[in-house]
């Protein structure tokens, strides 16, 4: 069974910085993706960026390039997404999700995990 679990969440002022986690378990392949979302209240939810561990690239949603950055610990099978110069507007309830490739739609992703908040006082 294939379990994801994020943690990093938390309450900061704009300008702050949060590192997101999310922990993968239960992969039948060594290889798989791992994409963020967030759903603010009243809003849809949204891409923002994914990492393949088939050739250890990352790809992001325009609006969040050059603020938040991916990244893998192989060995502990988390990808962390390190959210820098945080706006009020990045408040909402981030999800990690996985599925053996990268995927711009939520449908692409048959795994989720349950959701981490963050808010982003100003």
């Amino acid at each position: 069974e294939v379990r994801l679990v994020e943690s990093g969440g938390g309450s900061v002022q704009t300008g702050g910085s949060l590192r997101l986690s999310c922990v993968a378990s239960g992969f039948s392949y060594s290889d798989y993706a791992i994409g963020w979302f967030r759903q603010a209240p009243g809003k849809e939810r949204e891409r923002l960026a994914c990492f393949s561990r088939i050739d250890d690239t990352s790809r992001y949603r325009d609006s969040v390039k050059g603020r938040f950055t991916l990244s893998s610990d192989n060995a502990k099978n988390t990808v962390y997404l390190q959210m820098n110069s945080l706006k009020p507007e990045d408040t909402a309830l981030y999800y990690c999700a996985g599925d053996q490739f990268c995927s711009d739609y939520e449908t692409g992703f048959r795994y989720w995990g349950r959701g981490t908040q963050v808010t982003v006082h100003s």
